[in-house]
């Protein structure tokens, strides 16, 4: 395998979480349709994935359990973490520094932890 084209989130309610992400995370919403999802662009349409009505019956269930998707940002991490507050968005904990870069995260309605990520730059002189 060499990298993860696209994800899809099964989700409780389509309505609820199509406003979690348009309006409170600021994913935007793509051209392609189906009526069983949403499909979202992100950064200049370099990251997409969909919500979805569930696949078979999820009653009972509990959803997003052990499931990340990770989001390159190219603001500052400080500044989206002020805008995710404002907007009322539940961040779990503060700022981290991995490896990778700081991170923020977030968690759905549906219990799936969202994180964004600003990249550490490094060049081959390093």
């Amino acid at each position: 395998m060499r990298k993860l084209d696209f994800a899809s989130l099964q989700v409780k309610n389509l309505e609820v979480s199509k406003a979690f992400y348009t309006d409170k995370l600021g994913f935007e919403l793509s051209e392609m349709t189906n009526p069983e999802a949403c499909i979202f662009k992100y950064n200049k349409n370099e990251a997409s994935f969909a919500i979805r009505k569930p696949i078979g019956n999820l009653d009972g269930k509990e959803l997003g359990v052990g499931a990340s998707l990770w989001f390159a940002i190219d603001d500052k991490i400080e500044e989206l973490q002020s805008k995710l507050s404002e907007k009322g968005v539940t961040l779990l904990g503060k700022i981290n520094n991995t490896p990778f870069g700081k991170t923020v995260m977030v968690k759905d309605p549906d219990g799936y932890i969202i994180t964004f990520l600003e990249q550490t730059i490094t060049t081959n002189n390093e």
